[in-house]
């Protein structure tokens, strides 16, 4: 016998009526994860050292460096022990990489007028900014800039602020008034970021640009970097960077950790400052937490052991790289900072090799999801979601074809798009690749 439901309308309605708010609040401030591509990286050169083709002239030198560490499939086995027992997969590992330091060295970077800069004076930075500006316009008339690239100016705080904003503001003016537009990747990256209320007068700057440049509404976007504890603990005792996503009305689009500066300001000693030091797991964790759901996409931050020196200190470095990369991809963080030409090898290794080891069972488990089939493992919509998510930043990235997803999916790119923002199948296209 099926027993008859008891709640009325009365009382479903008033549910309805109580949660209405929530409702409210959970779609706008819980949009789902940002659509669109992230960058496995981001790379920082000092504002006087950009030149258009740098991400060109970045991948020559990467190759150069493989090629006298004994070539590149000898510096991948041994940045990556594992591959030595496994020589078909270090030649495709080997291929896919010499071609993405050819084909697209540098997928984000960052112009940087912050520390890679210093302090100079005013009338030198003002020719760095406009010279910069003009080099990115020249690299989009020539189609030689990366897919993302932006500016670091200074940070908000008051010794800097001005100056850090007149950079942005010249930086902006002289694109524009060059190249008519903006670069449709362009990110900006605000530093040092301590409270909440710098992150609204950031708003506040970026809504005035666009109307001084009658911009659409909502262009100007940023990113935050987490490199003081105070954005991470307020003083009374709340997460100030949970607030500050809010704050940013839509405008953040990632929150990058900073290793040094945060490791500095807690007391930890030069030596053991690291991206893996447990002051950067308590960070990265609370970072994360913030952000989900939100769309802001989280950046790990850098290591400055460099793969330079003797050749026990590079193949040290590489190795040191490829470890970090991979351990924060475990943890779910997909993008990281590079500093120097080198790190490009293992950052792509560590990367491409990440989205190709569980590239088989995860595509197989999405195809049981998805057809309705049995398997050994009964996944729900939020697992879909993850699985879709990790082939699609495999195949954005360059680790997989789009093809073999597909083949080994039975999944078209809309399907397996479609799955990444809702775990779920449209009703129309359920077993049909």
């Amino acid at each position: 016998m099926v027993g008859s439901p008891v709640l009325g309308e009365e009382t479903l309605s008033a549910a309805d009526l109580r949660l209405s708010a929530t409702d409210q609040l959970l779609a706008r401030s819980y949009p789902g994860e940002a659509a669109g591509r992230q960058p496995v990286h981001t790379a920082y050169v000092p504002a006087d050292q950009f030149l258009p083709g740098l991400a060109d002239q970045w991948g020559r030198q990467a190759l150069d460096a493989a090629e006298a560490a004994g070539g590149l499939g000898a510096l991948l086995r041994h940045a990556l022990p594992e591959l030595n027992d496994e020589e078909a997969e270090c030649e495709a590992l080997v291929s896919a990489v010499r071609h993405k330091l050819t084909a697209e060295p540098l997928e984000d970077l960052r112009i940087d007028f912050e520390d890679g800069f210093g302090i100079r004076d005013d009338a030198e930075e003002d020719h760095w900014a406009t010279t910069a500006a003009h080099h990115v316009a020249e690299g989009m008339d020539d189609g030689t800039l990366p897919p993302f690239i932006g500016l670091r100016f200074k940070s908000m705080e008051a010794p800097v602020r001005r100056r850090g904003l007149r950079t942005l503001d010249l930086f902006l003016a002289t694109i524009l008034d060059e190249a008519g537009q903006l670069p449709e990747g362009l990110r900006l990256t605000l530093p040092k970021v301590t409270t909440v209320d710098q992150v609204r007068v950031m708003v506040d700057v970026a809504a005035q640009l666009e109307r001084a440049h009658s911009l659409p509404e909502g262009q100007l976007q940023f990113e935050v970097q987490v490199e003081t504890p105070q954005i991470i603990l307020g003083p009374d005792g709340r997460i100030p960077v949970a607030e500050a996503i809010h704050a940013a009305e839509g405008r953040m689009t990632g929150l990058h950790y900073g290793t040094y500066d945060y490791s500095a300001a807690l007391g930890v000693a030069a030596g053991f400052q690291s991206m893996e030091h447990p002051v950067a797991d308590f960070a990265k964790a609370h970072m994360q937490a913030a952000a989900a759901q939100t769309g802001v996409q989280i950046s790990e931050g850098s290591t400055n052991i460099l793969p330079l020196g003797s050749d026990d200190e590079a193949l040290h470095g590489w190795r040191l790289h490829a470890r970090l990369v991979a351990r924060h991809l475990g943890h779910g963080i997909y993008q990281g900072w590079d500093l120097h030409p080198h790190q490009l090898i293992t950052r792509y290794a560590a990367t491409f090799r990440f989205y190709r080891q569980e590239f088989a069972p995860c595509a197989a488990r999405l195809r049981t999801y998805a057809h309705g089939t049995s398997g050994t493992v009964l996944d729900e919509p939020a697992t879909a979601k993850a699985l879709a998510g990790y082939l699609q930043r495999g195949v954005a990235c360059g680790a997989l074809s789009r093809q073999d997803v597909t083949e080994a999916t039975g999944l078209t790119a809309a399907q397996i798009s479609s799955l990444t923002r809702t775990g779920l199948m449209p009703a129309d296209e359920e077993g049909t690749p």
